[in-house]
């Protein structure tokens, strides 16, 4: 649509994050969704790249017959089967879908950052692949072989169908839904439950300095997503504020019951990472883990607590500390801004 030629200048108050003016020109002053500015600059601030992480040490241990059991060998290459292609879905709803809708200027300028991170993350699991030498066929069709990873792809894609229709459009009761309804299921469900055991497993290799430098990637993406994480419900809380008509009481527990069959979704692929446990975790743990995971996120877009569930993993806290000095001869010394931090759990 041509650009509208008009003397009134911008006003900050008719900007929203869906159905606002002027969103054909990204014109961000006056900022009003400040804190996708806010992400936006940290994002920039937290850039980092795969190949500044060494996995010398991850080759070797991998190739040696000694390191690691064959519940370990299995329990990493399930957690990267699914993390291979899981960015790949909220990249595509990001560039094919997410952004289109939306209007708020500056917080489109934080989804263009976020895509790019997406980029950089399946770079980096291609690179772990890669230079462990890995089955790369095996791992990239897992997601269709591997019940438990299929099964939680599949729930994600079932909600793309409105919202990636070429004729879909907000500016009605059932379209705005439906696009919060996305925004839930990619922020809430994707970004905040179903990577949060895998991040668990990968740190879980950490403290038992295994694998150390894929749990590294694995660290660098866990910011990224918390980063996400946190955009998208301000997103919901946004939107929330801006049209509180869509927040019914039937909305509501809706949301409530995506986030209990993400629950069991997740739970199976945790039981399934590792049937027998390792390094102290079980199927068991992991589901109440779980359950933990997914009150905080219902807590955080206003809803109650749906499990009462405690962390069985307070050593999780401990992975989103990047603040650290590095061998110049491993690896560049990659050093995550103080201010970036952010509340991830």
């Amino acid at each position: 649509m041509p650009i509208q030629k008009t003397t009134e200048r911008v006003n900050s108050n008719k900007r929203r994050i869906i159905n606002g003016e002027d969103a054909d020109v990204m014109q961000l002053y006056p900022i009003k969704h400040k804190f996708a500015w806010d992400a936006y600059i940290i994002g920039n601030a937290n850039h980092w790249l795969p190949t500044e992480v060494n996995m010398q040490r991850d080759v070797e241990q991998w190739k040696s017959p000694y390191v690691l059991t064959a519940d370990e060998r299995l329990a990493l290459e399930t957690v990267l089967g699914f993390f291979t292609t899981a960015d790949s879905l909220a990249a595509n709803n990001l560039v094919l879908a997410s952004y289109k809708h939306i209007t708020s200027p500056e917080c489109r300028l934080y989804l263009l950052r976020q895509a790019y991170e997406e980029a950089i993350h399946t770079h980096a699991y291609q690179y772990i692949v890669e230079s462990l030498g890995m089955d790369e066929g095996r791992l990239f069709n897992m997601y269709r072989e591997h019940d438990a990873i299929y099964n939680k792809d599949a729930f994600i894609l079932t909600f793309n169908e409105g919202i990636f229709d070429p004729h879909f459009k907000t500016g009605t009761f059932a379209s705005d839904q439906k696009f919060l309804e996305n925004m839930v299921v990619f922020s809430i469900i994707l970004e905040g439950i179903f990577f949060y055991s895998a991040f668990a497993v990968m740190f879980g290799f950490q403290r038992q300095n295994k694998m150390v430098g894929a749990a590294e990637e694995i660290q660098y993406i866990m910011r990224d997503e918390s980063m996400h994480l946190n955009f998208g419900i301000n997103v919901i809380n946004t939107i929330k504020q801006e049209q509180p008509e869509l927040w019914t009481k039937d909305f509501q527990e809706h949301v409530m019951e995506l986030v209990k069959t993400a629950v069991v979704l997740e739970s199976t692929f945790a039981a399934s990472v590792f049937p027998h446990g390792i390094f102290g975790m079980n199927a068991d743990g992991f589901r109440q883990y779980i359950q933990h995971i997914a009150d905080r996120r219902l807590q955080r877009i206003g809803l109650l607590a749906a499990y009462g569930s405690q962390n069985p993993f307070p050593w999780m806290s401990e992975a989103i500390d990047l603040s650290k000095e590095k061998n110049f001869f491993e690896t560049r010394v990659i050093e995550y801004q103080t201010g970036g931090a952010l509340e991830w759990e």
